[in-house]
């Protein structure tokens, strides 16, 4: 009997050194936890922390640690890339506003000092004013639209509507633009006519802003077109392209950034604000599709962006 009490006492006393020298690993673990956080938040480093595996709880603990460091590190990137940004787009609004205002301002303080003007003349600064007028009118518009886009606080109903037909339409409001600049259009739409889910407003816009995008940077191109891609049962794609002298390859991830433009390929007569991609983005998005581009210099520049088909009446 008395060997059963030693034997018990023996495991006892195993099971207490076994524990205290498991408490003491998992003491020594928790304190390197806590100087590593520690350091981190000290630092700003965003590093990672070692994982033992010798202790199954603290390791799944580490793990859980190493997660959300690298969300606060892809966060905190986001946060200094969206500042950036934010102050690139101050800046450029700020540079595309000064330049109508100087010309208001020249035009109007001729007007006021000049008595000597004919009538033919003031017509001229008048109406030279009021572009300039309308200018700002537009920029202005399109950076609150896109503000009230990213916030959220832009709901757009969704119903169905005729793409086929816009499509017409829209290309035909750009006739005389087109007409004038020399590009010949070329329309790939199945005969029978196609209704995707969209909000007919802002699709109405996205086509705009993707055809005077085309007019903008592939005039030279002579050629600008509208295709819509459709299966049954398959999300609809529409394309519009034309054949200038294109985007390099590498800015095309760039080209729905805020006030992104091809400065160099800028059309004084479709002069941007650098908005409207990403504001077509945007919209394209918030009806539930997709937009990309893809470019090969004078051969053929497509933006084609994706929505669902609506065979009924049902939204």
């Amino acid at each position: 009997m008395l060997w059963l009490l030693s034997l018990a006492s023996v495991l006892l006393a195993c099971a207490v050194i076994g524990l205290g020298l498991k408490l003491r690993k998992r003491s020594t673990h928790l304190t390197y936890i806590h100087e590593k956080v520690s350091n981190i938040l000290e630092q700003d480093t965003f590093e990672r922390l070692l994982v033992f595996d010798s202790d199954v709880e603290v390791s799944r603990l580490l793990n859980d640690m190493n997660r959300l460091l690298e969300h606060a590190h892809l966060a905190k990137a986001d946060h200094i890339n969206q500042e950036k940004e934010m102050r690139n787009m101050l800046s450029n609004i700020s540079h595309d506003l000064k330049t109508p205002l100087t010309v208001v301002l020249g035009y109007s303080e001729t007007l006021l000092q000049s008595a000597s003007l004919t009538d033919a003349e003031r017509r001229v600064m008048t109406e030279k004013i009021q572009d300039k007028a309308q200018e700002v009118q537009r920029l202005i518009h399109s950076f609150f639209d896109l503000a009230r886009l990213e916030s959220g606080d832009r709901e757009l109903e969704l119903s169905r509507v005729n793409i086929s037909e816009l499509s017409r339409v829209k290309m035909l409001s750009f006739y005389e633009l087109l007409t004038k600049l020399g590009l010949h259009v070329e329309l790939d739409i199945p005969e029978k006519d196609v209704f995707v889910r969209a909000n007919e407003e802002a699709l109405d816009r996205v086509l705009d802003n993707l055809i005077t995008n085309a007019m903008k940077y592939g005039a030279d191109g002579k050629v600008l077109g509208i295709s819509i891609l459709h299966r049954k049962g398959e999300p609809v794609t529409i394309q519009v392209w034309d054949r200038g002298k294109g985007i390099p390859e590498k800015e095309h991830s760039r080209v729905f950034e805020r006030m992104y433009t091809l400065e160099d390929s800028r059309n004084r007569m479709y002069q941007g604000s650098g908005l409207g991609l990403t504001i077509t983005k945007r919209l394209v998005e918030r009806m539930g599709g997709r937009i990309d581009v893809h470019s090969v210099p004078h051969q053929r520049t497509v933006f084609s962006f994706t929505l669902e088909e609506m065979q009924d009446h049902k939204v």
